[in-house]
């Protein structure tokens, strides 16, 4: 089953921006999570269409998988 980790910002124009992580850890905590959202946001690490990302909305693993019905 593939994972995904998704992070939700806000940036500078109000627009949502997901930034997703394959195959995170699954031990992650919200703790650990928010931690890295936040530098993200302090270091400016990414920058959208719509300028810098200015606040962190939310996060979530999905997960995905196949299943071969024949083939």
């Amino acid at each position: 089953m593939n994972k995904t980790l998704q992070m939700v910002f806000t940036n500078a124009g109000g627009r949502p921006v997901t930034i997703s992580v394959v195959d995170p850890r699954e031990d992650l905590t919200e703790t650990e999570v928010t931690a890295a959202m936040d530098m993200l946001i302090a270091r400016n690490v990414f920058v959208s269409a719509q300028g810098a990302l200015v606040d962190r909305v939310g996060a979530r693993v999905v997960s995905r998988g196949v299943s071969t019905i024949f083939g």
